[in-house]
Protein backbone atom coordinates (compact mmCIF):
# COMPACT_ATOMS: atom_id res chain seq x y z
CA UNK A 1 0.00 0.00 0.00
CA UNK A 2 1.04 3.73 -0.95
CA UNK A 3 1.73 5.60 1.87
CA UNK A 4 -0.70 8.42 0.84
CA UNK A 5 -3.38 5.03 0.82
CA UNK A 6 -1.86 3.93 3.86
CA UNK A 7 -2.32 7.44 5.86
CA UNK A 8 -5.63 8.14 4.39
CA UNK A 9 -6.49 4.14 5.78
CA UNK A 10 -5.36 5.59 8.94
CA UNK A 11 -7.18 8.38 8.90
CA UNK A 12 -10.73 7.17 7.52
CA UNK A 13 -10.57 3.92 9.76
CA UNK A 14 -8.34 4.05 12.95
CA UNK A 15 -11.05 7.02 14.10
CA UNK A 16 -13.50 4.43 14.17
CA UNK A 17 -11.50 1.24 16.30
CA UNK A 18 -13.79 1.94 19.90
CA UNK A 19 -16.92 1.63 17.53
CA UNK A 20 -15.89 -1.74 15.55
CA UNK A 21 -14.95 -2.86 19.15
CA UNK A 22 -18.21 -1.68 20.64
CA UNK A 23 -20.75 -3.19 17.39
CA UNK A 24 -18.40 -6.57 17.56
CA UNK A 25 -19.04 -6.73 21.37
CA UNK A 26 -22.64 -6.37 21.39
CA UNK A 27 -22.92 -8.84 18.73
CA UNK A 28 -20.60 -11.66 19.77
CA UNK A 29 -21.69 -10.67 23.64
CA UNK A 30 -17.49 -11.81 24.34
CA UNK A 31 -14.57 -9.80 24.83
CA UNK A 32 -12.33 -12.33 23.11
CA UNK A 33 -14.63 -12.68 20.12
CA UNK A 34 -14.85 -8.84 19.24
CA UNK A 35 -11.29 -8.31 19.96
CA UNK A 36 -10.43 -10.97 16.90
CA UNK A 37 -13.56 -9.85 15.18
CA UNK A 38 -12.31 -6.47 15.07
CA UNK A 39 -8.77 -7.85 14.25
CA UNK A 40 -10.13 -9.74 11.30
CA UNK A 41 -12.32 -6.29 10.45
CA UNK A 42 -9.26 -4.19 9.69
CA UNK A 43 -7.22 -6.78 8.23
CA UNK A 44 -9.90 -7.34 5.87
CA UNK A 45 -10.29 -3.54 5.69
CA UNK A 46 -6.75 -2.70 5.04
CA UNK A 47 -6.51 -5.27 2.16
CA UNK A 48 -9.36 -4.51 0.15
CA UNK A 49 -8.94 -0.37 0.90
CA UNK A 50 -8.46 0.26 -2.72
CA UNK A 51 -11.72 -0.62 -3.64
CA UNK A 52 -13.18 1.81 -1.02
CA UNK A 53 -14.28 5.31 -2.33
CA UNK A 54 -15.67 8.31 -0.32
CA UNK A 55 -14.83 9.90 2.72
CA UNK A 56 -16.76 8.26 5.62
CA UNK A 57 -15.25 4.91 6.23
CA UNK A 58 -17.57 4.47 9.11
CA UNK A 59 -20.54 2.82 7.61
CA UNK A 60 -18.13 0.47 5.11
CA UNK A 61 -15.76 -0.33 8.50
CA UNK A 62 -18.81 -1.32 10.38
CA UNK A 63 -20.07 -3.48 7.45
CA UNK A 64 -16.90 -5.32 7.61
CA UNK A 65 -17.19 -5.67 11.56
CA UNK A 66 -20.52 -7.09 11.39
CA UNK A 67 -19.71 -9.32 8.49
CA UNK A 68 -16.48 -10.90 10.58
CA UNK A 69 -18.79 -11.16 13.45
CA UNK A 70 -20.86 -13.76 12.02
CA UNK A 71 -18.70 -15.34 10.19
CA UNK A 72 -16.93 -15.55 13.78
CA UNK A 73 -19.86 -16.88 15.18
CA UNK A 74 -20.71 -19.37 12.35
CA UNK A 75 -17.10 -20.75 13.22
CA UNK A 76 -17.53 -20.94 17.03
CA UNK A 77 -20.88 -22.39 16.68
CA UNK A 78 -19.53 -25.08 13.95
CA UNK A 79 -17.09 -25.94 16.64
CA UNK A 80 -19.23 -26.29 19.53
CA UNK A 81 -17.48 -23.34 21.34
CA UNK A 82 -20.06 -21.54 23.75
CA UNK A 83 -20.98 -18.59 22.89
CA UNK A 84 -22.16 -16.63 26.08
CA UNK A 85 -20.20 -14.37 28.18
CA UNK A 86 -19.25 -15.13 31.33
CA UNK A 87 -20.35 -12.18 33.64
CA UNK A 88 -18.97 -13.22 36.71
CA UNK A 89 -15.39 -12.73 35.28
CA UNK A 90 -15.88 -10.90 32.77
CA UNK A 91 -18.44 -7.66 34.27
CA UNK A 92 -17.73 -4.51 32.73
CA UNK A 93 -17.03 -2.73 35.91
CA UNK A 94 -15.20 -5.65 37.51
CA UNK A 95 -11.51 -4.70 38.61
CA UNK A 96 -8.02 -6.54 38.22
CA UNK A 97 -6.64 -8.05 42.08
CA UNK A 98 -4.80 -5.35 43.10
CA UNK A 99 -6.04 -2.67 41.19
CA UNK A 100 -6.22 0.56 42.70
CA UNK A 101 -9.54 2.08 42.55
CA UNK A 102 -10.56 5.55 42.55
CA UNK A 103 -13.83 6.41 43.77
CA UNK A 104 -15.79 9.65 42.46
CA UNK A 105 -17.03 12.05 44.73
CA UNK A 106 -20.51 10.68 45.54
CA UNK A 107 -20.21 6.87 45.89
CA UNK A 108 -24.05 6.47 45.77
CA UNK A 109 -24.55 8.51 42.94
CA UNK A 110 -21.79 6.58 40.71
CA UNK A 111 -23.73 3.45 42.42
CA UNK A 112 -26.86 4.28 41.07
CA UNK A 113 -25.73 4.71 37.63
CA UNK A 114 -23.99 1.69 37.29
CA UNK A 115 -26.73 -0.16 38.77
CA UNK A 116 -29.27 1.53 35.86
CA UNK A 117 -26.56 0.98 33.07
CA UNK A 118 -25.92 -2.81 34.16
CA UNK A 119 -29.62 -3.01 34.10
CA UNK A 120 -29.61 -1.89 30.35
CA UNK A 121 -26.87 -3.79 29.77
CA UNK A 122 -28.55 -6.95 30.65
CA UNK A 123 -31.79 -6.26 29.13
CA UNK A 124 -30.36 -5.16 25.58
CA UNK A 125 -28.17 -8.22 25.79
CA UNK A 126 -31.02 -10.23 26.40
CA UNK A 127 -32.56 -8.91 23.57
CA UNK A 128 -32.34 -10.98 19.90
CA UNK A 129 -29.63 -10.52 17.09
CA UNK A 130 -31.52 -8.48 15.43
CA UNK A 131 -32.98 -6.01 17.39
CA UNK A 132 -29.74 -5.40 19.43
CA UNK A 133 -27.58 -4.77 16.32
CA UNK A 134 -29.98 -2.05 15.56
CA UNK A 135 -30.08 -0.43 18.52
CA UNK A 136 -26.36 -0.77 18.92
CA UNK A 137 -25.79 1.31 15.59
CA UNK A 138 -28.51 3.29 16.17
CA UNK A 139 -28.09 4.55 20.03
CA UNK A 140 -24.47 4.02 20.77
CA UNK A 141 -23.11 4.72 17.41
CA UNK A 142 -25.51 7.44 16.36
CA UNK A 143 -25.70 5.40 12.65
CA UNK A 144 -28.29 6.85 10.32
CA UNK A 145 -30.79 4.68 9.15
CA UNK A 146 -29.37 5.11 5.67
CA UNK A 147 -26.18 4.04 7.47
CA UNK A 148 -27.56 0.98 9.28
CA UNK A 149 -29.46 -0.40 5.98
CA UNK A 150 -25.94 -0.63 4.25
CA UNK A 151 -24.11 -2.06 7.23
CA UNK A 152 -27.19 -4.61 7.85
CA UNK A 153 -27.59 -5.34 4.06
CA UNK A 154 -31.41 -4.31 4.81
CA UNK A 155 -34.09 -2.24 3.41
CA UNK A 156 -34.37 1.20 5.57
CA UNK A 157 -37.98 0.65 5.97
CA UNK A 158 -36.96 -2.72 7.80
CA UNK A 159 -34.26 -0.62 9.92
CA UNK A 160 -37.39 1.64 11.50
CA UNK A 161 -39.85 -1.16 11.78
CA UNK A 162 -36.58 -3.15 13.72
CA UNK A 163 -35.49 0.22 15.35
CA UNK A 164 -39.20 0.71 16.66
CA UNK A 165 -39.83 -2.70 17.78
CA UNK A 166 -36.42 -2.81 19.31
CA UNK A 167 -36.98 0.21 21.61
CA UNK A 168 -40.44 -1.23 22.94
CA UNK A 169 -38.66 -4.58 23.39
CA UNK A 170 -35.71 -2.83 25.41
CA UNK A 171 -38.38 -0.64 27.32
CA UNK A 172 -40.44 -3.55 28.44
CA UNK A 173 -37.88 -5.40 29.39
CA UNK A 174 -36.49 -2.94 31.60
CA UNK A 175 -39.71 -1.86 33.08
CA UNK A 176 -40.61 -5.89 33.79
CA UNK A 177 -36.97 -6.29 35.70
CA UNK A 178 -37.73 -2.86 37.63
CA UNK A 179 -41.16 -4.26 38.63
CA UNK A 180 -39.49 -7.29 39.74
CA UNK A 181 -37.02 -5.89 41.48
CA UNK A 182 -39.45 -3.44 43.25
CA UNK A 183 -41.79 -6.55 44.25
CA UNK A 184 -39.12 -8.97 44.78
CA UNK A 185 -41.05 -11.19 42.81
Amino acid sequence: MANSAHERFERLMLPHLDAAYTLAFWMTRNEEQAKDAVQEAYLRALRFFGSFRGEDGRPWLLKIVRNACYELLKRERAAGAPEELDEQVHAPDSAAPGAVLIFPVNPEAAAIERAGRGLVHDCLRALSHDYREVLVLRELHGCTYKEIAAIAGIPIGTVMSRLARARRLLQAKITGRVKREDTGT
